[in-house]
Formats: structure tokens, C-alpha cells, sequence
């Protein structure tokens, strides 16, 4: 596993879409990437090709994740999300628009009280995301 200087990682357990979820986010942001990926092998715990364990970066912040291969009784909620300072319109308006794709929009993204344009969904893998953009 990479090395990180980061105390604190954010986990993300999946039941068999982390692979595709790491693709999928990396896809969005810039400056990001599969740091490293386990997977399960013939026999094993976990579906074959599943992940293990996998570590990938978002523009620098670095974050793990694992395809469990026990069946639980929750998932993501939207009590906890994550919160992308986006730095320019062309920005918060792409990554909410393929965010929101198949998933849940919260809030939708408009200027607030609280800021002059934020968004906030639940994207097709149940993560949810707050997109606020910069002010100037």
C-alpha cells in the first residue's frame, strides 16, 4: 500500500462495485488515481476478482475501499457525505450532472443563502456528495 500522510482516510464499503466506483470517481476529478488494488482469488472469501483492498486518490486526498463479501443490512447514508470545494462553474456543473446520473439529487444545484451555487446527491453507488463552489 502507498504511503500517505493522511491521518485520517475515508473507507468505502461496497458489495461488489468498488472497482467500477474508483474508476467511476477518478473519472471526475483531476490529479487522481488506483493507488493499489488486492483482489480476491479463486477460493477465496470474496468473489473472484472482487477487491480486497484498494486504496485511490481524488485530487490528492486519498481514500480506501473494499467489496464485502458479507451480505449487510445498511449502506451508505446520506448522514454522511463528502464535501468538494469545486473551483470553477464548468466544474461543480459537470461533476453534479454525472453524479446525479442514476442517483438521488438532494438539493439541486442552485445558488443558496449559504452559497451561490451548491448541490448535493446521492450518486448511483448510494455515496453522497455536497458540491459547493469557490467563492472568489
Amino acid at each position: 500500500m502507498e504511503k500517505s500522510n493522511q491521518k485520517i482516510t475515508t473507507f468505502l464499503m461496497f458489495t461488489g462495485q468498488a472497482e467500477e466506483a474508483m474508476n467511476f470517481y477518478i473519472s471526475l476529478f483531476d490529479h487522481s488515481e488506483i493507488l493499489t488494488i488486492k483482489r480476491y482469488g479463486a477460493g477465496e472469501a470474496g468473489a473472484e476478482g472482487s477487491v480486497v483492498h484498494a486504496t485511490f486518490s481524488l485530487h490528492g486526498q486519498v481514500f480506501m475501499c473494499i467489496d464485502s463479501y458479507v451480505k449487510h443490512d445498511f449502506t451508505f447514508t446520506p448522514a454522511i457525505s463528502l464535501y468538494v470545494t469545486c473551483d470553477s462553474e464548468e466544474e461543480i456543473d459537470r461533476v453534479y450532472e454525472k453524479l446525479a446520473q442514476d442517483g438521488k439529487v438532494f438539493m439541486p444545484l442552485a445558488a443558496y443563502p449559504f452559497s451561490e451555487k451548491f448541490g448535493w446527491v446521492g450518486d448511483r453507488f448510494g455515496v453522497t456528495w455536497q458540491l459547493n463552489l469557490a467563492r472568489n
